[in-house]
């Protein structure tokens, strides 16, 4: 059997409705294992379920609401009654909003913090639990640029993003007495339904793009392939790595030097 192969193992995606984490339970289903994909809503999940099982693979829906701490309990509950263990977690599920510092609500502080940060962490602490039965088990957290790069105008996510990063090496160093890996997957800019209306602006599609050395936005796919890898015993010597799947941006800039200045 492959090292990259996924057979006999069950993951759980959260945040799996759409773009990053659609993406990634697909291609994990299609690498052999049982994928979990969980969401809020579940009207999305019921149709990637569906498709997943289309195409040979096996998958069920879970409704889960990361700022409902109960419903965490409940959505891994519902998990390994069906598939008798579980893996693998994939913490895709996250929310942002645009404002400025000083426009920054109580609420909204705490319904970003509770969502990208409380329910990841915690969701986290009660897997492991499971996976440490189960002798091993692999923990993927969806970072962001953020994660080691300020952007303006979203600081709470920001500062989520940035914790994300070091709860990801705290974890590996303290579940890696139960065989279980961690790693932050930090993606770059991604094109997906949510983002699409921000990309459609011709002068932000341009910044974008500019500043990535591929010269491209990425795609949901683009984040699957490091997951699979992340999830697979090829990836078991690996953890407490912040991976940035940026296309270079993280590299460092085309610097528009002059000629004249360069000579």
């Amino acid at each position: 059997m492959s090292i990259f192969s996924l057979e006999g193992k069950v993951a759980l995606v959260t945040g799996a409705g759409r773009g990053i984490g659609r993406g990634i339970a697909e291609e994990l289903a299609a690498q052999g294992a049982k994928v979990a994909c969980a969401a809020r809503s579940v009207d999305e999940l019921e149709e990637l379920a569906q498709s997943i099982k289309d195409a040979g693979g096996e998958a069920m829906a879970v409704a889960i609401d990361m700022g409902d701490m109960a419903a965490l309990d409940s959505a891994l509950e519902t998990v390994v009654s069906a598939y008798g263990r579980l893996d693998i977690l994939v913490n895709n599920a996250g929310m942002n909003a645009r404002q400025p510092i000083d426009e920054v609500t109580e609420e909204n502080y705490d319904r970003i913090m509770n969502i990208n940060l409380k329910g990841l962490y915690f969701l986290s602490q009660k897997a492991a639990r499971y996976m440490a039965k189960s002798g091993a088990g692999k923990i993927i957290n969806i970072g962001s640029l953020t994660t080691g790069y300020a952007l303006a105008k979203v600081s709470v996510y920001t500062a989520t993003k940035g914790a994300v990063g070091q709860l990801t090496k705290a974890q590996a160093v303290e579940f890696g007495k139960d065989n279980i890996q961690v790693n932050a997957i930090c993606p770059g800019f991604v094109l997906t339904s949510l983002t699409e209306k921000m990309w459609a602006d011709p002068t932000m599609r341009q910044w974008g793009e500019s500043r990535v050395a591929l010269g491209r936005l990425a795609k949901p796919e683009d984040m699957a392939g490091t997951a699979a890898f992340l999830a697979s015993p090829a990836s078991d010597y690996v953890s407490g790595q912040c991976i940035y799947v940026d296309g270079g941006f993280m590299a460092g800039d085309n610097w528009p030097l002059p000629e004249a200045a360069a000579s």
